[in-house]
């Protein structure tokens, strides 16, 4: 049976005590649960590392939050879709992973305010993740990055930019995304019940985000897009979390990248959660993990 490492059930024991008695943000109304999720991340935004530069802006009429390393090699930037379900989070509980992203990646990050679920359900993130590619200047080299449903969003961005033969990011960075809606897949049957995320709480995003009938569209779930369509995606690096419930979706991205002649990087993260590159205050897995990405990163674009 997969266990969490030491230093994961450290946290985990820590958020029992912290988190006692607590709702899940899908069980109470989206504002509600908005404010536990901001509340839930502020502990790991707590000692964030120094930026050259770090402030709000407003990005293709969003407001979103850029933040500059000081190690900027002064040629790529990134557009971070941030994760939460499609319903909850923003930049500001992404802030200290913009952050170890900007310095891994030696560039900027600029994470977007995208409208959420249940109140924009799809396609209204979608669009406003496409709005923010079209505003980002071509000064830089622009690749994009998402965590959990920010990945799946930059998936759909990507597959829709090929849809109408537009141009598409440098790279993509996508950890423990979410891709499709198969809830009986190894991954969702192993870790049904947690730690952290689980079945029954992927199934009540699923349901904010879209209905059962919309599911099948690649834009929605891209394990459903064509051989053609992956095969022609930027270089990709990919990650997942051992004790996710969604770990399979990646390794099944993963199968379907192979099969097409691809070779993308895929890391999976050991006795890990899902969502724990948000801990990069307090998991050396989460450091390493961002380490490992800025060494793709410089690998995919030199």
């Amino acid at each position: 049976m997969r266990q969490p490492s030491a230093s994961m059930q450290s946290i985990l024991d820590r958020l029992e005590k912290e988190d006692a008695g607590l709702p899940h943000p899908t069980d109470v109304s989206a504002p509600h649960g908005r404010t536990l999720a901001l509340l839930n991340n502020l502990r790991w935004n707590e000692n964030l590392p120094e930026m050259a530069e770090a402030r709000t802006v407003l990005h293709a009429g969003m407001p979103s939050r850029l933040v500059v390393p000081g190690n900027d090699r002064g040629r790529d930037a990134i557009l971070h879709v941030h994760g939460g379900g499609w319903a909850f989070c923003s930049p500001a509980t992404h802030e200290g992973a913009a952050r170890r992203l900007a310095i891994a990646c030696r560039a900027p990050v600029l994470t977007i305010d995208y409208r959420l679920a249940p109140e924009h359900p799809y396609p209204g993130g979608l669009e406003d993740c496409l709005a923010a590619w079209e505003a980002c200047q071509p000064d830089r080299r622009w690749s994009i990055a998402g965590d959990s449903a920010g990945a799946n969003l930059c998936l759909a961005l990507m597959l829709r930019l090929l849809a109408e033969g537009r141009d598409l990011p440098a790279a993509a960075l996508l950890f423990y995304g979410v891709y499709g809606a198969d809830f009986e897949t190894d991954s969702y049957v192993e870790q049904a019940n947690g730690p952290g995320l689980t079945q029954a709480g992927m199934r009540a995003y699923w349901n904010l985000y879209a209905p059962p009938e919309q599911r099948a569209d690649p834009l929605v779930a891209p394990l459903c897009a064509s051989d053609s369509d992956l095969a022609r995606l930027p270089p990709l690096y990919l990650n997942s979390a051992e004790l996710d419930p969604l770990r399979s979706d990646t390794e099944l991205l993963v199968a379907r990248l192979r099969a097409v002649g691809r070779n993308d990087r895929h890391d999976l993260c050991g006795g890990v959660i899902h969502g724990f590159m948000q801990m990069g205050n307090a998991l050396p897995e989460a450091q390493d993990a961002f380490e490992r990405v800025g060494e793709a990163f410089r690998e995919m674009i030199p």
